[in-house]
């Protein structure tokens, strides 16, 4: 295979040494070709408008400016026929559940070895999806049949209204600014807040922000 007709790859990481360094590793690939890279969510989708439109996106989690979760969202509606590995050092069951509900194919952490790393790439290009043994066991061990892994899916399944309350529970607003914002009623807002802590388990706004950045909602750069 010539390097011209190689899978495109495009690389989405604030980190430029990591993402160079993965970049390197890739283009040692014979199947795999970097197209571009970029540092976060906001320049992907201008990279994409500008037709650098590849056949797998690596994407960090964790981003300033449009974080992964809401560009693997948006790669979701958008362009569905790209496959979306997301780069993460969180795996938590939840943080999965959410990643997998908008379309992504697979996870790797980012100390992966650079053989898992092209076993990763090509299981994606040719199967369609890539799940270490790691995630696998946790995506397992989540789906079997008990009250406590129900209870833990149910919290995966929070509505966008909880998660953007959530996002900006996170920040210094006053409740009062998030239902301003929100274009809701203060007791409205008690509602969601209350909602929360009672199906999150959390009996503060520093536990809802300790989960929120936990899974990967928020990430504070």
């Amino acid at each position: 295979m010539t390097k011209q007709n190689a899978t495109k790859i495009v690389l989405c990481d604030d980190h430029a040494l990591l993402r160079d360094a993965l970049a390197t590793v890739i283009n040692n690939f014979d199947e795999f070709r970097v197209i571009h890279t970029v540092n976060n969510g906001h320049e992907l989708m201008k990279a994409l408008t500008d037709g650098y439109v590849p056949d797998i996106i690596l994407l960090d989690l964790n981003m300033p400016v449009i974080d992964g979760f809401t560009t693997a969202k948006f790669l979701y509606e958008t362009h569905p026929e790209i496959k979306v590995l997301i780069l993460t050092m969180y795996d938590s069951e939840i943080a999965l559940i959410r990643l997998l509900q908008v379309g992504v194919k697979g996870f790797l952490k980012k100390d992966i070895h650079p053989n898992e790393l092209r076993s990763a790439l090509n299981s994606v290009s040719q199967n369609g999806f890539y799940y270490s043994h790691d995630t696998t066991g946790k995506l397992a061990s989540l789906f079997q049949k008990d009250a406590q892994n129900n209870a833990m899916i149910e919290k995966a399944m929070l509505s966008e209204k909880e998660l953007e309350f959530l996002r900006m529970a996170s920040t210094d607003m006053t409740y009062k600014e998030i239902a301003d914002k929100l274009k809701i009623t203060p007791r409205a807002i008690d509602g969601y807040r209350d909602a929360l802590f009672e199906k999150l388990d959390v009996k503060s706004r520093v536990g809802l922000a300790i989960y929120a950045v936990r899974n990967g909602i928020v990430n504070f750069h």
